[in-house]
């Protein structure tokens, strides 16, 4: 079903939600306090959206996503950033661009350095391992802007998917002369689905990766600079993607 409001999650269950329905909605107002800070400290972030490069990896040809790509290793006490790397998934979760080592341009070390960005890392973290288990988490960090400068812009080109970590968190950072880009997330092995559009900057969708499957639709110009911007962030047990299957190969 679709809702005009989105439905956010009560912060005080967040990890029922998760371990529940597979997802939790948290409004601005609660990211800011799950991450300890004040919306003004997490806006201190946004101006390095304006420093993505282009995503020259997308195989359907488009010029429509500019990214930026960093990794990070938490391990309960602390976050640690790691060595750039490439970002890889299989193909049995991005049909599309599975397979490949993707090169992205590492986030700015001014972003890293912004006592927002630790925050609220280590917030999720903390949730992570709550709905799971302490254990070390293999973060990954994706910066994205999906513009309509070619008259339509898709934050989800592979489709309705899985990403092949434990969790996934989606933060809208912000939105600007467009429509469209409905979020939807439906059960992976049921009838059961949710319909919504995030407005309001740093509203933050939380995913048990194995329990639900989400998209969000194409989005359109509304006026001649339209964009979408958001943070990804994937929590991933005993390594980073990739890492596990070149060690059981070696």
């Amino acid at each position: 079903m679709t809702t005009p409001q989105p439905p956010y999650t009560d912060p005080a269950r967040v990890v029922d939600a998760l371990r529940g329905d597979g997802y939790a909605l948290l409004a601005p107002a609660a990211v800011a306090q799950l991450a300890g800070c004040s919306i003004d400290e997490l806006q201190a972030l946004v101006p390095s959206w304006d420093h993505l490069e282009l995503d020259n990896y997308l195989k359907d040809g488009g010029r429509y996503r500019r990214r930026r790509h960093s990794c990070f290793v938490d391990d309960g006490g602390a976050l640690v950033q790691s060595p750039h790397r490439a970002h890889w998934q299989p193909v049995e979760y991005n049909a599309l661009h599975g397979g490949m080592h993707r090169l992205f341009v590492p986030i700015e070390p001014a972003t890293v350095a912004q006592p927002a960005w630790n925050k609220l890392l280590r917030a999720l973290g903390t949730v992570c391992s709550q709905a799971k288990a302490p254990q070390t988490w293999y973060v990954e960090a994706h910066q994205f802007r999906i513009d309509t400068a070619d008259g339509i812009g898709r934050p989800t080109p592979e489709g309705a998917h899985r990403d092949g970590v434990d969790f996934v968190a989606v933060i809208l950072i912000g939105r600007e002369g467009i429509k469209g880009g409905e979020t939807r997330v439906f059960e992976a092995d049921g009838p059961k689905g949710q319909r919504f559009t995030m407005t309001e900057p740093w509203t933050m969708l939380l995913l048990d990766d194995a329990a639900v499957i989400h998209e969000s639709t194409p989005i359109q110009p509304l006026a001649a600079h339209g964009h979408r911007d958001t943070l990804v962030l994937t929590w991933r047990a005993g390594a980073f993607q990739g890492d596990d299957v070149e060690q059981a190969a070696a």
